[in-house]
């Protein structure tokens, strides 16, 4: 995020219901990384949170210009750096109980590896929808941008860290619903 700020407080957002339902109405599943389709419906699908933006993360590389490459990175002693477009999900938290205790789960993701995994706030997000967060995938000392280059040892660290952090996602999703 280029506006990378601290998370903000909760704050009152009587709207949120109605926030929601105009922001979903404009989502397809078109519109959204394939490998996140079932995680951002999950969560659009819990009352007290929806999803703004987000990203899968992508590598370009020689070879490999799609700025929306999917494919993992190869085993390769030719590929000398890596341009990594960050992995991340832009939330909206409802102000209640669920949603804080949401927030609360979802600040902890940034355990799984603290120095390149951020939870924050996003002036441009916050200027939009009031109680937005994100949570990021990219090394510290990027994480005011939306992408980075990186070695080809780092990325492929990166590359394993965003498939481990979107399957801790999934698993919260999964206990969110049983909730």
């Amino acid at each position: 995020m280029e506006t990378f700020i601290k998370p903000k407080q909760l704050v009152s957002n009587p709207g949120f219901e109605r926030q929601k339902r105009k922001t979903l109405a404009d989502l397809t599943d078109g519109m959204i990384d394939p490998p996140l389709v079932d995680i951002i419906n999950g969560f659009n699908n819990l009352p007290y949170c929806f999803t703004l933006q987000c990203c899968y993360g992508h590598f370009v590389y020689d070879g490999h210009w799609d700025p929306h490459n999917l494919d993992p990175l190869p085993e390769s002693a030719q590929i000398s750096s890596v341009e990594y477009r960050i992995a991340y999900i832009a939330y909206c938290i409802d102000n209640g109980e669920a949603g804080r205790e949401l927030l609360d789960k979802l600040q902890k993701i940034t355990a799984i590896d603290p120095e390149n995994i951020q939870f924050c706030s996003a002036r441009w997000f916050w200027r939009r929808q009031v109680n937005s967060y994100a949570l990021q995938v990219e090394p510290d000392r990027f994480k005011h941008q939306d992408k980075a280059v990186l070695d080809y040892k780092e990325a492929l660290y990166i590359e394993n860290l965003r498939n481990e952090f979107f399957l801790k996602l999934e698993r919260l999703l999964q206990d969110q619903r049983r909730l």
